[in-house]
């Protein structure tokens, strides 16, 4: 782009014209055009060509500018959100691209229409403009009618043709066919065929089923004939025919070893826009096979001279390392899960709340539960504490079973912190929703722990937050209270069942039976258990 952004030439001339090209202001060169033309001014071939080619790049639209694509953010935000900024640009950018559809009748054609001199980098770029923005019936049209001109198309427009034949042809055998004639018609005007078009060939026969198998293998012979080395997009649409179903127990082509004995302690350099798809997509490869030391050899290829270099931008790098770390967490020991989680976590890779979970599910699998509050700090710093079924996870995996009472303290510190969580009413953080298991959970982890103020508020939270709380958790407070004889809590702990319309009656036949109670608990009680059977009997006549 131009250091100067703003149009320098004020009056209405071919000069103003190919400024505004050259900055990329669509809609002024339109307009500066559409003002030569009402005033008679002859434009040359060569300039009405560069209007063309600004046209149809950009869809007949004003490109997108940085500024625009960044959110207004203040100074002073945390590391988190700036790397979530850029994966969110990216993804507006790509986004907003492919939303953009050939319009009817647009600038681009009523200007290729109106232009008395055509020549065949015309026809080219109007095809092309055509296929990258979906008009591909159209772009076959203006195809047909270049020949009847005698012109011939050049190796980017024939590339966009063949990338387009899976929208033209319904049948497997028909796109096959149409990919085969265009690169005849090749041949036939002597146009020679490059990287990018053996690429194209295998981007749309990844659309022909069964058919591109075979099809790709003697795409790949060709290019080996024509001496034209392959990309690593070449090797991920070849990935991509042979694995576009992977499921458990079918077997799988071998391929995906032969491609990585093809490419291992390989440098590559990027020579399509299609090879930062290759690492994602054959780490998925590898994630469906649950073959781990393909895994390993796939990201050694990737430290590999520059090849990093190759996997794209924070949204594929998280997609390839969210993969990877999936994969570990499933197949390998918890210690080098571990020390995979300290080199990647956060330098390469910014997981996402579901990469989390699988590794909390491996701490599991491995019994090594005693790393879960430093992990829940780990959340913390992510960003993920306001994840609800990543949090309902952690907690139920601190209040399953009875541990230690060194580790139970611990769980009891971690379980306040997460308490803090939902009871955070920062402005613009989401708020936390109290549910009946997260309350229990959290209840019952600071009753393990003898914790036993704590877990009272919790349970006078179930009656705050209108969620009930489950008979067996009562049970396991009333044992707490019972090893510490203390009457006054084990009545209010019934009536606060009572007031959450729950039966007491076990309850209070506990404290009959383990308590030594005054007249005045006794007589609570009684009344207690008569409120409720009257609650009870009135809910069934009410039925």
């Amino acid at each position: 782009m131009p250091q100067n952004l703003e149009p320098q030439i004020g009056d209405v001339s071919e000069a103003a014209l190919k400024e505004r090209i050259q900055l990329r202001r669509v809609k002024d060169a339109v307009d500066v055009y559409d003002q030569l033309v009402q005033a008679g001014t002859q434009l040359s071939l060569e300039t009405m060509n560069s209007l063309l080619d600004l046209i149809c790049y950009y869809g007949d639209r004003d490109p997108v500018v940085e500024d625009q694509l960044e959110s207004k953010e203040s100074e002073n935000e945390v590391e988190v959100q700036e790397e979530n900024s850029k994966r969110r640009k990216g993804r507006f950018r790509k986004s907003f691209e492919q939303s953009i559809t050939w319009r009817e009748n647009n600038n681009a054609e009523r200007i290729f229409n109106l232009m008395q001199e055509k020549n065949e980098h015309s026809f080219c770029t109007l095809i092309q403009g055509m296929v990258k923005y979906g008009a591909y019936n159209k772009a076959f049209s203006v195809y047909t009618d270049l020949l009847n001109n005698r012109m011939n198309a050049d190796v980017h427009t024939f590339n966009s043709l063949i990338l387009a034949t899976p929208e033209v042809r319904e049948k497997y055998n028909e796109r096959g066919d149409l990919i085969t004639d265009l690169l005849r018609q090749m041949a036939a005007q002597n146009v020679k065929p490059n990287l990018l078009t053996f690429n194209s060939v295998l981007k749309s026969l990844r659309k022909c089923g069964a058919l591109g198998r075979s099809y790709s293998l003697q795409t790949l012979n060709e290019m080996k004939a024509l001496q034209i080395e392959p990309s690593l997009a070449t090797f991920d649409h070849i990935i991509g025919i042979f694995y576009k179903f992977v499921s458990p127990g079918r077997v799988q082509s071998e391929i995906i070893y032969e491609v990585m004995d093809e490419i291992e302690q390989k440098n590559f350099v990027a020579r399509d826009p299609d090879d930062v798809n290759f690492f994602a997509n054959a780490m998925k490869v590898c994630l469906d096979l649950k073959d781990v030391e393909l895994a390993y050899r796939l990201h050694k290829l990737l430290e590999t001279g520059d090849n990093w270099k190759l996997l794209g931008d924070f949204y594929h790098q998280s997609i390839f390392y969210g993969r990877f770390f999936n994969l570990l967490c499933m197949m390998e020991h918890i210690d080098v899960v571990l020390r995979w989680y300290r080199q990647l976590i956060p330098s390469l890779y910014y997981p996402n709340s579901e990469g989390l979970r699988d590794l909390l599910q491996a701490l599991d699998t491995d019994n090594r539960l005693e790393l879960i509050p430093t992990i829940w700090k780990d959340i913390k710093k992510l960003g993920h504490s306001n994840k609800p079924d990543l949090i309902e996870e952690i907690l139920a995996l601190m209040a399953r079973d009875k541990h230690s009472p060194e580790l139970q303290a611990s769980f009891a510190d971690c379980a306040l912190d997460i308490k803090s969580s939902y009871e955070s009413q920062d402005r613009g953080q989401f708020s936390l929703e109290w549910t009946a298991s997260a309350l229990g959970n959290i209840t019952k982890v600071f009753l393990q722990a003898r914790k036993i103020e704590e877990a009272w508020k919790m349970i006078h939270l179930f009656k705050a937050k209108n969620r009930l709380p489950r008979e067996e958790l009562l049970n396991e407070f009333m044992d707490l209270v019972k090893e510490k004889n203390d009457s006054v809590q084990a009545i209010e702990l019934i009536k606060l069942a009572a007031a959450c319309s729950l039966p007491v009656v076990k309850l209070a036949s506990r404290a009959r039976e383990e308590f030594l109670l005054s007249e005045e608990q006794k007589n609570a009680l009684a009344e207690l258990e008569v409120v409720c059977s009257e609650s009870s009997d009135s809910e069934s006549d009410k039925e």
